[in-house]
């Protein structure tokens, strides 16, 4: 998990991306490595390493987390630190080629309407993906934060599919079939659905809805002395660009707006800062994000009231640090 109350920027240096593996990191010679297109297209064909470095590249920095991040407070705080609360999260400059200039390449058939895609590890990790959704900003990358993809990340080739959640961006990419409806993997039946309150359950929910968390006094920290703290911290939205974040140091009665640090990028991190004087007392940290569609970050108790405490996935409640006037701040 990334160490976010250690960071600076909205950059993760790579030896501190967070990773998730179903199957373990397979061992993959590039020079043998290939990507398959096929299915709905007009002429199927097989990309090698090297092909795919030979297309136009683009570089783009953009969020990637797991949608089971944060998944410890559905039932109440959890009392860990930010970096088990919110650790499967990180921020990087991805390379690659635009996965539309591939289906050029390949001609695709009208009919087609998803994608599938695999990885080569050992779980043979599938995901069906909605083209239309996916096609203006999707990526077949070998490159992160400047170097090639360590294996851990997919090397030597990955999926992004930017605010979309983690599992959907294909590690050590093999195959993607372009195909008329969802393929109902594993991956998307008996994992990754949102089990409602009612028993029903949400399938296909891509996108991470807008979020943050306070990093900068977090759960863990201890205040040594009174007065001046730079309150700070992360905001990130699957839907689009961060708007507004605010601050509230007494458990969410009122908010200020905060100040935005660095620039604002399109389904990246945010940082943010807020000023706050410590007098001594019990304060209750939080902060709340506003993304360009106008959503607001919501209270655990909105999100349960929504969707029940059954989920395992997609929460995106506001967090709570509360300080002790020992200074101690604890996840409560």
């Amino acid at each position: 998990m990334t160490p976010l109350a250690d960071l600076f920027g909205i950059v993760t240096p790579n030896g501190l991306v967070y990773e998730r593996h179903h199957a373990g990191v397979p061992k993959i010679d590039p020079a043998q490595h290939r990507v398959v297109i096929h299915g709905l297209v007009r002429q199927p064909r097989l990309f090698t390493v090297d092909d795919l470095l030979r297309f136009p590249s683009e570089t783009r920095m953009y969020f990637l987390e797991c949608s089971g991040n944060t998944g410890s407070e559905w039932n109440g705080p959890s009392g860990l630190p930010v970096q088990f609360t919110h650790g499967l999260l990180s921020c990087c400059e991805w390379t690659g080629v635009r996965l539309s200039t591939l289906l050029d390449e390949v001609g695709v058939d009208t009919s087609a309407q998803w994608i599938l895609a695999e990885g080569a590890d050992g779980a043979a990790m599938t995901r069906s993906l909605p083209l239309a959704r996916i096609l203006d900003r999707a990526l077949i990358v070998y490159a992160q934060n400047g170097e090639r993809l360590r294996p851990e990340n997919g090397y030597p080739v990955r999926l992004i599919v930017p605010g979309f959640e983690g599992n959907t961006n294909i590690k050590w990419l093999r195959r993607i079939k372009l195909v008329q409806a969802p393929e109902m993997t594993r991956e998307e039946t008996s994992k990754y659905t949102n089990l409602l309150r009612d028993g029903t359950a949400r399938q296909f929910v891509f996108e991470m809805d807008a979020k943050s968390v306070i990093t900068r006094p977090s759960a863990g920290h201890r205040l040594t002395t009174h007065g001046y703290y730079a309150i700070s911290g992360y905001a990130w939205s699957g839907r689009g660009r961060i708007r507004r974040v605010d601050v509230s140091t007494d458990g969410g009665m009122t908010w200020h707006p905060a100040r935005i640090n660095g620039p604002v990028q399109d389904r990246a991190l945010t940082r943010f800062e807020a000023d706050w004087r410590w007098n001594g007392g019990v304060a209750n940290l939080q902060s709340r994000a506003i993304d360009e569609t106008g959503y607001v970050q919501p209270t655990r108790a909105a999100l349960v009231a929504a969707r029940g405490v059954n989920s395992q996935y997609h929460y995106n409640g506001i967090q709570n640090w509360r300080i002790e006037e020992t200074g101690e701040v604890r996840n409560a």
